[in-house]
């Protein structure tokens, strides 16, 4: 079967297929293609079941080490195959199908981040990254030589428009150092760690004083990353840390109409600290109100629930109440 071509054993798979499939198969060939085909298979006569086994087995192979490339890349698609196939057959399926596929060098590198590229490339010689940057998609590459240093730039652009013919044995001796590279950080188990959760939750826990100067230098420097991290630093829940002296100040700034809203998406307990602060008569009322407006949207509620949020950390900031967050500045003397 080694001294047959490609249309030949193509056309022996589409006769093995049947007309049905085969036909199917065809609406994706272009017209020269339906004809050479059609020619090599009115031009075959008799196959013994053993080449048609052959010619299935070979495309089966192929149809896989596709898989495996389209999952993971050449090097991945090559260890799999080794392992189902042995080394030289594997060898010689990937050979095939990088030819008549004409798979890039550094395919793999394509499904990776820039970012993570970049780490792994950037102290390299600049011949070897200008090689890299060269088979890798425009946008990736620009990314990776824009986060260079400037003196490295230049050098690397320059190597990349001089480039001309490059030895096959070197372009996979990097793809292969490259692929190691990037496999090790695929393979890590990271922990997750920091993040906004991780700050608000310090800050809750330091004096007031630490917590205002940090906020305040944050919002001069990162003013979104403040804004995050202060709607995360007190939720509507945490009104249960206010003392009853301290909810009913709150609640004297707050609209009734954004406290019925509010506390329809709360809970049980923060309904009861609120309206155990109510005039009878006042409870009675936003209790009602609650019932008459009936299902209320998510966004609705978590928009008033942030107004009172809102007045709640404007009146400690003024000091006219003290939210006790656990980090020493509750203590009142």
């Amino acid at each position: 079967m080694e001294d047959m071509s490609g249309v030949q054993k193509a056309a022996i798979l589409l006769i093995t297929l049947g007309p049905e499939k085969s036909a199917t198969i065809f609406k994706h060939l272009k017209e020269d293609e339906i004809e050479e085909l059609t020619l090599e298979i009115a031009n075959t006569r008799s196959i013994s079941p053993q080449v048609k086994e052959e010619v299935l087995e070979e495309f089966y192979q192929v149809c896989l080490a596709q898989q495996y490339i389209a999952e993971g890349g050449i090097g991945y698609a090559r260890e799999l195959l080794e392992k189902a196939l042995g080394n030289e057959q594997a060898q010689s399926v990937i050979s095939k199908l990088t030819a008549s596929l004409q798979v890039r060098p550094f395919e793999f590198v394509r499904k990776t981040e820039a970012s993570q590229v970049f780490n792994f490339i950037q102290d390299e010689h600049p011949q070897t990254i200008a090689l890299i940057l060269s088979y890798l998609a425009p946008n990736q590459s620009a990314m990776i030589l824009g986060a260079l240093p400037p003196e490295k730039q230049a050098d690397v652009a320059k190597r990349i428009a001089t480039m001309d013919r490059t030895s096959p044995d070197v372009i996979r001796e990097v793809e292969n150092v490259l692929e190691k590279k990037l496999a090790s950080l695929v393979n890590q188990d990271f922990a997750i760690i920091g993040g906004v959760d991780a700050v608000v939750e310090i800050l809750n826990a330091v004096d007031r004083a630490t917590e205002k100067h940090i906020m305040e230098t944050m919002e001069i420097d990162e003013p979104e990353l403040a804004d995050e991290i202060r709607k995360k630093m007190f939720v509507f829940e945490d009104i249960l840390l206010l003392d009853d002296r301290a909810i009913q100040r709150v609640l004297r700034d707050v609209d009734n109409n954004d406290l019925a809203i509010a506390l329809k998406g709360s809970n049980e307990e923060v309904q009861t600290a609120i309206f155990n602060n109510l005039s009878k008569r006042l409870a009675a009322m936003i209790k009602e109100d609650m019932e008459f407006m009936g299902p209320v949207r998510m966004k609705d509620v978590e928009e008033s629930q942030q107004k009172i949020v809102g007045i709640i950390r404007k009146l400690e900031d003024s000091g006219e109440i003290v939210i006790s967050r656990g980090g020493g500045d509750e203590i009142i003397v």
